[in-house]
């Protein structure tokens, strides 16, 4: 969506073979042991943060406005865990009253707030990475979820 070639995953395949071994290495772990699904949902958040923050400062970089950063970098963030819920076949997190994809917004909304207070962005950065991780573990250790609406 930002036309950023060449695509990085097509012209170095180290990032998939990265991810085929450590998915090969998980299905062989929780075949002989439980999966270890507080690990697990806090990878799921620092990987929400991480992508949503990417996206964002990508997005920034292309000179993007404000509200376009926010939905690309919680577009960028929230992909990940869709195709892992559809992999999975499951109801994707964001169809459900989860905490996740405003935990997005809310990081990188904080991302763009604390520079334009003069914050450097790779401390932006952090911190907006924090608020993401902060919100969706929050959510899950006090069990929060978002208001139904009828």
């Amino acid at each position: 969506m930002l036309d950023r070639h060449p695509i990085f995953w097509l012209t170095d395949t180290t990032y998939l073979i990265v991810i085929i071994v450590a998915a090969l290495a998980t299905i062989l772990y929780v075949r002989h042991r439980p999966a270890p699904m507080f690990a697990l949902r806090v990878a799921d958040a620092f990987g929400l943060a991480l992508f949503a923050l990417l996206g964002a400062s990508y997005a920034e970089a292309a000179q993007a406005p404000a509200l376009i950063v926010i939905l690309m970098g919680t577009m960028t963030g929230v992909t990940g865990g869709v195709l892992r819920d559809i992999v999975t076949a499951r109801v994707p997190l964001i169809m459900q009253r989860e905490i996740y994809a405003s935990a997005a917004i809310a990081g990188v909304a904080a991302y763009l707030l604390m520079q334009a207070i003069g914050v450097p962005q790779p401390g932006a950065f952090v911190g907006g990475v924090f608020v993401v991780v902060a919100l969706r573990l929050g959510a899950l250790r006090w069990n929060l979820h978002l208001p139904t609406f009828r």
